[in-house]
Protein backbone atom coordinates (compact mmCIF):
# COMPACT_ATOMS: atom_id res chain seq x y z
CA UNK A 1 0.00 0.00 0.00
CA UNK A 2 1.35 3.13 -1.08
CA UNK A 3 0.74 6.81 0.94
CA UNK A 4 0.17 8.45 -2.39
CA UNK A 5 -3.23 8.73 -3.46
CA UNK A 6 -4.19 7.57 -6.75
CA UNK A 7 -4.33 10.55 -9.88
CA UNK A 8 -7.50 10.21 -11.43
CA UNK A 9 -7.50 13.78 -14.46
CA UNK A 10 -11.14 15.27 -14.41
CA UNK A 11 -12.54 18.38 -16.68
CA UNK A 12 -14.92 20.47 -15.06
CA UNK A 13 -17.35 21.26 -18.01
CA UNK A 14 -18.37 25.17 -17.94
CA UNK A 15 -21.91 24.61 -16.09
CA UNK A 16 -19.82 22.64 -13.34
CA UNK A 17 -16.95 26.09 -13.07
CA UNK A 18 -16.37 27.63 -9.58
CA UNK A 19 -17.54 24.74 -7.94
CA UNK A 20 -15.27 22.56 -5.63
CA UNK A 21 -13.77 19.47 -7.18
CA UNK A 22 -14.59 16.27 -5.18
CA UNK A 23 -12.77 16.10 -2.06
CA UNK A 24 -12.62 13.76 1.18
CA UNK A 25 -14.07 15.80 3.93
CA UNK A 26 -11.73 14.13 7.06
CA UNK A 27 -8.73 12.28 6.93
CA UNK A 28 -10.74 8.79 7.27
CA UNK A 29 -12.84 9.22 4.67
CA UNK A 30 -13.35 6.63 2.08
CA UNK A 31 -16.00 9.07 0.30
CA UNK A 32 -15.15 12.39 -1.87
CA UNK A 33 -18.89 14.52 -1.85
CA UNK A 34 -19.99 15.48 -4.90
CA UNK A 35 -22.13 18.91 -5.88
CA UNK A 36 -24.97 19.59 -7.85
CA UNK A 37 -23.52 21.96 -10.57
CA UNK A 38 -27.13 23.32 -11.10
CA UNK A 39 -27.74 27.08 -12.63
CA UNK A 40 -27.69 29.53 -10.15
CA UNK A 41 -30.61 30.81 -8.65
CA UNK A 42 -32.57 27.83 -10.49
CA UNK A 43 -32.53 25.40 -7.62
CA UNK A 44 -33.94 21.50 -8.22
CA UNK A 45 -36.82 20.18 -6.32
CA UNK A 46 -38.12 16.76 -5.69
CA UNK A 47 -41.06 15.72 -5.23
CA UNK A 48 -41.38 13.21 -2.91
CA UNK A 49 -41.02 9.69 -5.07
CA UNK A 50 -39.45 11.67 -7.93
CA UNK A 51 -36.31 11.38 -9.19
CA UNK A 52 -33.83 13.60 -11.29
CA UNK A 53 -30.40 13.08 -12.58
CA UNK A 54 -28.41 15.48 -11.39
CA UNK A 55 -25.43 16.84 -13.21
CA UNK A 56 -22.10 17.44 -11.10
CA UNK A 57 -20.07 19.40 -14.26
CA UNK A 58 -17.47 16.89 -14.05
CA UNK A 59 -15.97 14.23 -16.71
CA UNK A 60 -13.39 11.25 -15.03
CA UNK A 61 -10.74 9.80 -16.81
CA UNK A 62 -10.62 6.64 -14.01
CA UNK A 63 -7.86 4.80 -14.59
CA UNK A 64 -8.40 1.12 -15.65
CA UNK A 65 -8.59 -1.33 -12.99
CA UNK A 66 -10.64 1.11 -11.24
CA UNK A 67 -14.42 2.24 -10.91
CA UNK A 68 -16.26 5.48 -8.96
CA UNK A 69 -19.07 4.03 -6.93
CA UNK A 70 -21.53 7.08 -6.29
CA UNK A 71 -23.54 6.34 -3.03
CA UNK A 72 -25.87 8.30 -0.83
CA UNK A 73 -25.20 10.70 2.00
CA UNK A 74 -26.20 9.19 4.75
CA UNK A 75 -27.45 12.62 6.67
CA UNK A 76 -29.34 13.37 3.46
CA UNK A 77 -30.75 9.92 3.27
CA UNK A 78 -31.47 10.04 7.49
CA UNK A 79 -32.53 13.68 7.39
CA UNK A 80 -35.23 14.14 4.05
CA UNK A 81 -35.00 10.17 2.85
CA UNK A 82 -32.70 11.39 -0.24
CA UNK A 83 -30.74 8.75 -1.78
CA UNK A 84 -29.08 7.37 -5.34
CA UNK A 85 -31.63 5.40 -6.93
CA UNK A 86 -29.22 3.33 -8.09
CA UNK A 87 -26.70 2.70 -5.02
CA UNK A 88 -24.10 2.65 -5.86
CA UNK A 89 -23.95 3.82 -9.20
CA UNK A 90 -20.76 2.27 -11.15
CA UNK A 91 -18.80 5.48 -13.16
CA UNK A 92 -16.55 2.92 -15.70
CA UNK A 93 -13.16 3.01 -16.16
CA UNK A 94 -13.98 3.70 -20.28
CA UNK A 95 -16.96 6.16 -19.49
CA UNK A 96 -15.94 10.03 -20.81
CA UNK A 97 -19.33 11.58 -20.44
CA UNK A 98 -20.60 13.48 -17.46
CA UNK A 99 -20.72 12.44 -14.11
CA UNK A 100 -24.48 12.73 -12.82
CA UNK A 101 -26.16 11.63 -9.87
CA UNK A 102 -29.61 9.63 -10.00
CA UNK A 103 -31.46 10.84 -6.98
CA UNK A 104 -34.92 9.89 -5.26
CA UNK A 105 -36.65 11.33 -3.15
CA UNK A 106 -38.04 8.28 -0.89
CA UNK A 107 -39.60 11.14 1.96
CA UNK A 108 -43.01 12.27 2.91
CA UNK A 109 -41.79 16.05 1.83
CA UNK A 110 -40.45 17.65 -1.60
CA UNK A 111 -36.96 18.27 -1.09
CA UNK A 112 -35.03 21.49 -2.31
CA UNK A 113 -31.46 21.42 -4.09
CA UNK A 114 -29.24 24.40 -4.77
CA UNK A 115 -26.07 24.82 -6.72
CA UNK A 116 -22.92 23.48 -5.06
CA UNK A 117 -25.00 21.44 -2.19
CA UNK A 118 -23.50 17.92 -1.70
CA UNK A 119 -25.55 15.38 -3.15
CA UNK A 120 -23.29 12.05 -2.94
CA UNK A 121 -20.14 10.29 -2.26
CA UNK A 122 -17.92 9.13 -4.84
CA UNK A 123 -15.77 6.46 -3.39
CA UNK A 124 -12.75 4.89 -5.84
CA UNK A 125 -12.81 0.80 -5.98
CA UNK A 126 -10.65 -1.58 -7.20
CA UNK A 127 -12.34 -3.74 -9.74
CA UNK A 128 -11.67 -7.35 -10.56
CA UNK A 129 -11.86 -9.02 -13.45
CA UNK A 130 -14.07 -12.21 -13.98
CA UNK A 131 -14.59 -14.74 -16.29
CA UNK A 132 -17.72 -17.25 -16.20
CA UNK A 133 -17.18 -20.86 -16.78
CA UNK A 134 -20.06 -22.74 -17.82
CA UNK A 135 -19.98 -26.35 -15.85
CA UNK A 136 -22.49 -29.06 -15.23
CA UNK A 137 -22.34 -28.93 -11.83
CA UNK A 138 -21.83 -26.85 -8.78
CA UNK A 139 -19.82 -28.26 -5.56
CA UNK A 140 -21.94 -28.36 -2.75
CA UNK A 141 -21.91 -26.15 0.61
CA UNK A 142 -23.62 -26.14 3.87
CA UNK A 143 -25.57 -23.77 2.94
CA UNK A 144 -26.74 -24.97 -0.06
CA UNK A 145 -29.58 -23.06 -2.20
CA UNK A 146 -31.12 -21.15 1.45
CA UNK A 147 -31.54 -18.01 0.13
CA UNK A 148 -33.19 -14.78 1.89
CA UNK A 149 -33.38 -14.63 5.72
CA UNK A 150 -32.49 -18.10 5.58
CA UNK A 151 -30.04 -17.67 8.39
CA UNK A 152 -32.54 -16.76 10.64
CA UNK A 153 -32.49 -13.37 12.22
Amino acid sequence: MTDQPLAIPVQQLPHGAGLPLPRAQTAGSAGMDLVAALPEGEPLVLAPRARAAVPTGLVMAIPMGFEGQVRPRSGLALKHGLTVANAPGTIDADYRGEVKVILINLGEEAVTLARGERIAQLVIAPVTSARLDLVDLIGETGRGAGGFGSTGR
